[in-house]
């Protein structure tokens, strides 16, 4: 049955078609992330980056796909772009503007996707001048200089590289979202993530002939992993659904209405913004000790760093905290119990209005700290068996959280399509109904 599901992929002349033009664009991507920045000294910079490991240096490189080590074209990444989108959805709530062209349907949505792109390119040009001026009095372990010829004219040349590069990687994105499969964004971080994984598995292998990995907790890693990518598999997908009946009414010759339906809440609403900005914020510290040479500055980095209390202690902190704060930028059950109301829709035994909203608001407060607590747990599971029981989890939670999330959605658009075209999808009959996307 599977073996057929695949062979219907190619059944369909446009879902083929989207699947090569996706695979293309991706594959023009990973070109780009070998594409140096002119001016640097890359053996030096390489081996900057493999003493920065638990830095924002090394979550940044993660995001980019290994570009950043090398300052490609593409080292900024789609970061830039990641960071206008959030900025943008935060300003939602304090700009009545950008409030208005959320109600504006797609219109409004075009409007903010040009003022992202905007954003994308400001940030763009301040990441690129500030990585440049950081390069300038970088210097490698071995004492020797990463920029051979410091100057404006590196500099502007390093703002006008990354800052095309992070805006042709934007348009990537874009052009995979409308003419191939799956969010384009996301799967450019997809791809960033999991081409680390031959040399991941390749670290495994050459642990384990070398004594240094035993069999035992080879198994146990093995075990972790599936165990974790089965959580997120399930806790991604899970919903609590308030029921939602409509009442009959009469329009002109036609009766509407009548009909039970549900308000689908998901449990990790936030997706993995928590993470991220939890890990930005943590990290920081950790950085900024790389280029003062203070002693405070090394205390706090020390406090800070993976694998102490303080560490933990602070990023669940945060974690929970983005959770709650980006779910109630998102969602507002004000909103949604005003729309409920006007299309004559009522949750049984609650009254319609600013009940219904109370009501929401309580039943989405408790099922977002459940979120936030399996996200936490994600998140710092895999740093904590590293550090305590020296077992390489290369891929962090996070990552983890982008893979999962990232591959249930493209399955649920490809299950779309096989159901659309009168073919079974990946799990057969009724399989769309079992996968969801993330909405």
């Amino acid at each position: 049955m599977i073996e057929n599901s695949y062979q219907n992929l190619f059944k369909l002349p446009e879902l083929k078609r989207k699947i090569f033009i996706t695979l293309a664009l991706l594959f023009v991507y990973r070109v780009g992330i070998h594409v140096p920045t002119p001016g640097i000294n890359s053996s030096e910079l390489a081996s900057f980056f493999a003493q920065a490991e638990g830095t924002l240096f090394s979550m940044f490189n993660m995001f980019s796909g290994g570009a950043l080590e090398r300052l490609s074209i593409f080292a900024l990444g789609i970061m830039p772009y990641i960071s206008a989108s959030i900025i943008l959805e935060l300003m939602t709530v304090v700009v009545p503007h950008l409030e208005q062209l959320k109600k504006e349907g797609d219109a409004g949505r075009k409007k903010k996707t040009q003022y992202t792109r905007y954003g994308t390119v400001v940030l763009s040009i301040i990441q690129g001048f500030g990585i440049s001026v950081g390069l300038e009095s970088m210097t490698s372990p071995a004492g020797v200089a990463i920029v051979p010829y410091p100057g404006w004219t590196f500099r502007l040349i390093t703002i006008i590289t990354l800052t095309a590069g992070t805006a042709f990687i934007m348009w990537l994105g874009e052009q995979i979202t409308e003419r191939g499969i799956g969010n384009g964004i996301s799967l450019i971080i997809f791809a960033g993530i999991v081409a680390r994984m031959p040399s991941a598995m390749g670290n495994t292998i050459r642990l384990m002939t070398t004594g240094e990995m035993g069999v035992f907790a080879m198994i146990i890693l093995i075990v972790l992993m599936v165990a974790v990518i089965a959580a997120i598999i399930y806790m991604e997908q899970a919903q609590r659904r308030i029921p939602v009946h409509y009442a009959k009414r009469v329009v002109g010759r036609k009766m509407y209405g009548g009909q039970t339906s549900h308000l689908p809440l998901k449990i990790n609403t936030a997706g993995v913004i928590p993470p991220i900005f939890a890990s930005s914020i943590i990290m920081f510290p950790t950085t900024l000790a790389q280029f003062m040479n203070f002693p405070i500055m090394k205390t706090v980095a020390a406090m800070f760093s993976p694998g102490t209390i303080w560490y933990y202690l602070l990023y669940v902190g945060f974690i929970i905290f983005f959770c709650f704060f980006y779910t109630a930028v998102q969602f507002n059950p004000e909103d949604v119990a005003e729309n409920m109301k006007k299309n004559g829709g009522y949750i049984p035994g609650i009254r319609p209005g600013k009940k219904t909203s109370e009501y929401i608001d309580k039943v989405l407060t408790r099922i977002t700290l459940g979120g936030a607590i399996y996200v936490s747990a994600v998140c710092v599971l895999p740093t904590f068996l590293m550090s305590k029981f020296n077992i390489p989890f290369y891929f962090g939670g996070t990552a983890l959280l982008i893979v999962v999330g990232v591959a249930i959605d493209t399955i649920s658009q490809i299950e779309s399509h096989l159901i659309t075209g009168n073919y079974e999808g990946f799990l057969g009959r009724g399989g769309a109904k079992r996968i969801k996307g993330r909405s």
